[in-house]
């Protein structure tokens, strides 16, 4: 699918040059949010953006936008949704211009719209334990009576947009987003009645709990990506923390991770998977399963193909699973397997290869 499908010509944030950097960033809503920068000539010039504009580079509030533009990439009609999902991955937009060849403005493609598209489709039925797996970045919490000063630094530090709340107990509290302190850090000094200026000195002293979200959105381990892309699409939100039974917070699942399914689709070609008779049940685990050999294929530069078909049979009594790897040199290595249990039948099948 190119980006002529995903295109959006309505609903563009706009901003002018000579507009302050409080006024752009008042109509966005996250830190991935961006707002189209066009001159009197209606000529595109760049974006604001929250993470760029004020986290990355801590432009003063009454600065000129044009002082303040971020060049994101651009994206053309040709370019795929995987090659989309990966500008949206390496820029840390989610709101993203496109052009034509002679490089016209012509709307936007944003993250929302791009997995709206492939929600019904498969890509998405993949364990959250899975997704969890291959995350380099380990989750980030702070406690709910640290100082805004303290959960600055661990923003400093980590790099991470959202940090994910805890009492003493470790149990879930609520999220601390960066960008929603980006309207106190960039806002005028405000003077109490009789006393002092409040700075960003003052802020700093005050607890997260003060300025958490404390309605977060969970699942479990056991849940799909569908799932956790069904709540991010319905409450129009950007993450979903992941929870033990005693909710504890052991992972969290961001838009980022979803458009990574994405790519991840578009970039591995190694794999044919087929399937004959395949019961709902079955067709979850065999999707699990191809994802997982896909994942792996990726790291296996001898091979230069793999195909994997899997047969149910007898009403799910028989399964039936061959899978043949073919190397860049040298003869195809052919594996069957068969049994009662579907899980036992692909894990044999596993170890082989």
């Amino acid at each position: 699918m190119k980006a002529q499908k995903v295109l959006q010509t309505e609903g563009i944030i706009t901003s002018m040059p000579d507009e302050p950097l409080t006024s752009a960033l008042s109509k966005l809503t996250s830190s991935h949010d961006a707002s189209f920068v066009f001159n009197d000539q209606k000529k595109y010039l760049g974006l604001i953006n929250p993470y760029y504009s004020v986290i990355k580079t801590s432009h003063p509030s009454n600065a000129k936008v044009e002082h303040c533009l971020f060049h994101a990439p651009h994206v053309k009609l040709q370019h795929s949704t995987g090659k989309i999902a990966q500008m949206m991955i390496e820029s840390k937009i989610h709101y993203l211009p496109v052009f034509d060849d002679q490089e016209k403005f012509l709307g936007m493609v944003t993250a929302r719209k791009l997995l709206s598209v492939f929600e019904p489709s498969d890509i998405f039925t993949v364990l959250i334990k899975d997704i969890i797996q291959d995350k380099k970045k380990p989750l980030v919490v702070i406690q709910e009576d640290e100082t805004i000063g303290h959960a600055l630094q661990v923003f400093k530090n980590t790099k991470v947009s959202k940090l994910v709340v805890i009492n003493p107990a470790g149990k879930l509290r609520g999220i601390l987003s960066y960008y929603d302190l980006v309207s106190f850090l960039i806002s005028p000094k405000k003077r109490e009645r009789g006393g002092p200026a409040e700075d960003k000195t003052t802020l700093q002293s005050k607890r997260v709990k003060n300025f958490m979200k404390s309605f977060v959105l969970t699942l479990s381990l056991g849940d799909y990506a569908r799932d956790a892309l069904h709540l991010i699409m319905e409450k129009k939100i950007g993450s979903i923390v992941i929870v033990d039974d005693q909710n504890k917070p052991i992972s969290i699942i961001t838009t980022r991770d979803l458009l990574k399914l994405l790519v991840f689709e578009k970039n591995n070609n190694k794999l044919e998977a087929s399937s004959q008779n395949l019961s709902l049940k079955s067709s979850i685990i065999v999707k699990n399963f191809f994802e997982r050999m896909k994942k792996k294929l990726r790291g296996e530069r001898d091979v230069e193909k793999a195909k994997i078909f899997v047969k149910e049979e007898k009403n799910g009594g028989l399964f039936k699973v061959v899978m043949s790897l073919i190397p860049k040199a040298g003869n195809p290595k052919v594996i069957v397997e068969e049994g009662k249990n579907l899980e036992h039948v692909l894990q044999k099948v596993k170890k082989k290869d």
